[in-house]
C-alpha cells in the first residue's frame, strides 16, 4: 500500500514528483524518496511526511529530466531510511514498487549468491538487483524488467530508471494499481490520477501483465504475452479544487460534510430518469437482473458493512437470497458456485486487492454475472465487471471512509429497488414512496450533520476511554460496527459493535462505569428491543449514548445521554444514521490529538493481501 510517481520530460521534474507524492500520501506516510538521473543517480529518502522530503530536495539542490518518487506503508522491514523507496542496485538501477514479491526470499538467496549485497529488509531491493542482473545480459532496460517481472510472484507496480538508459523509464503492472499520464513532450505514470492533474488529465490504465516503455515522446506497451497492447486514453474529470482541503481542517471532516453533495450526485440519473431503472448498471443489466436467483456481496473493510446492510434490503424489498462475505476469506475457501448468482463487489478505489483477487475467483468458478459498485469507473475492478454502478462521490482522501461509505450504501439501495422492480415486487406506489424518500436524503443527511455541537459534547465524555461498545438491531447491526470502526481506527479507542439482543451472551460482562455503550436506535419495529437491551446496561452501571429519532420518545436522565435526528428516515435510515458515528470518532480523534486524516497502521487504498 504505497504510492508511487514517475516522469519524463524535458524541464526539471523534482517539483512534479514531490507535488504527486503529497497527492499519495493518502496511500503511505512512513517515509517518502525520490531518485533522479542527473550524473548518476541522485537519490533522497527521509523518513515521515513528504513535507521532510521535500526539505531534504531542496538542501540537496536536486534536479533532473526523469525520476521516480515513492510513499511509503510498510511492509516488509521497518520504517527506517534505509527501507525507504527508491531502492538502487549497483548505482546503476532504480526501482519503486507497490505491492508484495511473495517469493522475495528465494530470490534474495539466489541474487545474493550472484554476489549482490542487500541494504534493506525489503521485498523491493530485490526487484532492484533482479532488473541490474538481467541488465548486465540484455542491455535492455525494458527487456531486463519483463524478465525480472517473469520470475516474481505476487502483486506488483512498479517503475524503474536506469544511468545507461536516461531517455527512458519502464513501468510493469500485476496486481496494484499503475497508470500512465500523456502530456506534450513528457509523460508521467502514477498510482493514482491525483498525482499528475498538475501536469495532465489524459491517462492510460495499465492491465496487469502490462510493461511500458515511456520517453518523452511516446510510450510503448506491451501485455503479459508480449504483444503489443492498445490500451484507451481516458480523460480524467477529477478536479484538483476537489482535492484541496478549503477551510477545513482535515480530509476527513471535509469529506463528511461533502455528503449532501455526494448523494445528490449519485442519484442524478436515478431522479432524472424518475424511476428505477437497470439501464443505470450498464448493458444488459435488464436481462441480467431477470436472470438472477441469488446475491453475493464481496467486499472488505467499511465496503463489506455496507453489504451487510444491503443484505437486509435486498432480502426483506427484493426477496431475493443474498451472502455477504469478506472478500480475502472468499477466495480461500471451497464454495458453491452458482451461475445464476450476481456477483457485486464493492471497493471506493476499484483497486483494492482482495476484492479484486475474489471477483477472479468467482469468475474461474464460473460466475459471471458481474457487478461493480465503485467510486473510481476506470478502475481494475469496474473494468474486470460486466455491470458498474458508479458512486460520484468524489476524490476521498481521509483513510476513515465516509462519504464513499454513505453513497455505496446509496447504491445497494438503488440496486436493491431496481432488482425488486425487475421482479415484479416493487408496486408503482411503493416505487414513488422510494423515490421521494431519496430526494429527502440529503436534506435529512444535512439535518444529521447540523448534530455536530451536539456530537462534538459526547465526543469530550469519550475521548478518555480507552474501550467503548456499539449496538444496533437489524438492518442498523452494520451501522454499529461502521462506528465502532471508526472510532478505533481514528481515535484509537478500542471499541466493538453487536447486535444488541446479543448483549446478554457475553459482552455485558464488560459493561461498567468505564465502558461507554454507543447505540443506534431509530424509531423502527425493533426500538422496544433495543430499549430493554439499553436497560441491561444501564442495570450494570453502563453509560448509553443513544442515537434517535425525534419520535422515539427516549428521556434523558444520568447516565443516559440523547441525540435525535429530525425524524425518522424510514428504509434509508441507515444512511442518515451513518453521519452522527462519523463525526463521534472525528470528534473523539480530534480530542486525543490523533492524525485523522493518516491514521498510525493504515493506508487508504489497500492494494496489498
Amino acid at each position: 500500500m504505497c504510492g508511487i510517481v514517475g516522469a519524463i520530460a524535458s524541464r526539471n521534474i523534482v517539483p512534479i514528483l514531490i507535488e504527486g507524492l503529497s497527492r499519495l500520501e493518502y496511500r503511505g506516510y512512513d517515509s517518502a524518496g525520490i531518485a533522479v538521473l542527473n550524473q548518476g543517480i541522485q537519490r533522497v529518502r527521509a523518513v515521515g511526511r513528504v513535507a521532510g522530503l521535500q526539505q531534504k530536495a531542496d538542501e540537496a539542490g536536486l534536479t533532473g529530466f526523469i525520476g521516480i518518487g515513492h510513499t511509503r506503508w510498510a511492509t516488509h522491514g521497518g520504517v527506517t531510511e534505509s527501507n525507504a523507496h527508491p531502492h538502487v542496485s549497483s548505482g546503476e538501477i532504480a526501482v519503486v514498487h507497490n505491492g508484495i514479491i511473495e517469493n522475495h526470499e528465494q530470490q534474495r538467496n539466489r541474487l545474493k549468491d550472484l554476489g549482490y549485497v542487500f541494504e534493506s529488509q525489503t521485498d523491493t531491493e530485490v526487484i532492484a538487483h533482479l532488473i541490474h542482473h538481467h541488465y548486465k545480459q540484455e542491455h535492455n532496460l525494458f527487456t531486463a524488467t519483463r524478465r525480472a517481472m517473469g520470475e516474481l510472484t505476487g502483486a506488483y507496480a512498479i517503475a524503474a530508471i536506469s544511468i545507461n538508459a536516461p531517455d527512458l523509464m519502464v513501468c510493469a503492472r500485476q496486481g496494484c494499481p499503475l497508470l500512465l499520464g500523456l502530456g506534450e513532450g513528457e509523460n508521467f505514470a502514477a498510482s493514482d490520477v491525483s498525482a499528475i492533474l498538475s501536469v495532465t488529465r489524459r491517462v492510460i490504465y495499465m492491465e496487469d501483465g502490462d510493461v511500458a516503455e515511456i520517453r518523452q515522446d511516446g510510450i510503448t506497451l506491451l501485455d503479459g504475452q508480449g504483444s503489443p497492447a492498445t490500451r484507451k486514453i481516458h480523460v480524467s474529470d477529477v478536479s484538483l479544487a476537489s482535492m484541496e482541503l478549503g477551510p477545513y481542517t482535515h480530509y476527513m471532516q471535509k469529506e463528511v460534510h461533502e455528503q449532501p453533495r455526494a448523494l445528490t450526485d449519485t442519484m442524478e440519473a436515478l431522479i432524472d430518469d424518475g424511476g428505477f431503472s437497470p439501464a443505470l448498471f450498464g448493458k444488459g443489466a435488464d436481462q441480467i437482473f431477470k436472470e438472477v436467483d441469488s446475491v453475493l456481496i464481496l467486499a472488505a473493510g467499511t465496503s463489506y458493512y455496507a453489504g451487510l446492510t444491503a443484505k437486509y434490503w435486498l432480502e426483506g424489498i427484493a426477496r431475493i437470497p443474498t451472502s455477504v462475505e469478506i472478500a480475502s476469506e472468499y477466495r480461500y475457501r471451497e464454495s458453491v458456485p452458482n451461475p445464476k448468482q450476481l456477483i457485486v463487489t464493492i471497493s471506493q478505489s476499484g483497486e483494492t486487492l482482495d476484492t479484486m483477487e475474489a471477483l477472479k475467483h468467482a469468475k474461474s468458478l464460473g460466475q459471471g454475472l458481474t457487478l461493480a459498485i465503485c467510486n473510481v469507473p476506470e478502475s481494475a475492478i469496474p473494468r474486470a465487471s460486466r455491470l458498474v454502478f458508479h458512486t460520484r462521490a468524489g476524490a476521498e482522501i481521509g483513510v476513515a471512509s465516509t462519504k464513499a461509505f454513505t453513497t455505496q450504501l446509496l447504491g445497494l439501495f438503488i440496486l436493491t429497488a431496481t432488482l425488486a422492480k425487475v421482479r415484479g415486487r416493487l408496486a408503482p406506489d411503493l416505487e414513488h414512496q422510494y423515490l421521494e424518500a431519496l430526494r429527502q436524503l440529503p436534506v435529512s443527511v444535512q439535518h444529521a450533520l447540523n448534530l455536530e455541537p451536539q456530537i462534538q459534547k459526547w465526543a469530550r465524555l469519550l475521548a478518555n476511554k480507552h474501550h467503548a461498545l456499539f449496538l444496533g438491531r437489524g438492518v442498523h447491526y452494520p451501522i454499529a460496527l461502521e462506528g465502532a470502526l471508526k472510532l478505533k481506527e481514528i481515535s484509537y479507542i478500542h471499541a466493538e459493535a453487536y447486535p444488541a439482543g446479543e448483549l446478554k451472551h457475553g459482552p455485558l460482562a464488560l459493561v461498567d462505569e468505564d465502558m461507554p455503550v454507543v447505540v443506534i436506535a431509530p424509531n423502527d419495529a425493533l426500538l422496544e428491543k433495543v430499549k430493554s437491551n439499553m436497560q441491561e446496561v444501564r442495570a450494570r452501571g453502563g453509560e448509553l449514548f443513544v442515537f434517535a429519532d425525534q419520535d422515539s420518545h427516549f428521556t434523558e436522565s444520568e447516565g443516559v445521554h440523547v441525540i435525535r435526528t429530525p425524524r425518522h428516515s424510514g428504509v434509508l435510515s441507515p444512511i442518515v444514521h451513518s453521519i452522527p458515528v462519523q463525526l463521534l470518532a472525528y470528534h473523539a480523534a480530534l480530542l486525543r490529538g490523533t492524525d485523522v486524516d493518516k491514521p498510525r497502521n493504515l493506508a487508504k487504498s489497500v492494494t496489498v493481501e
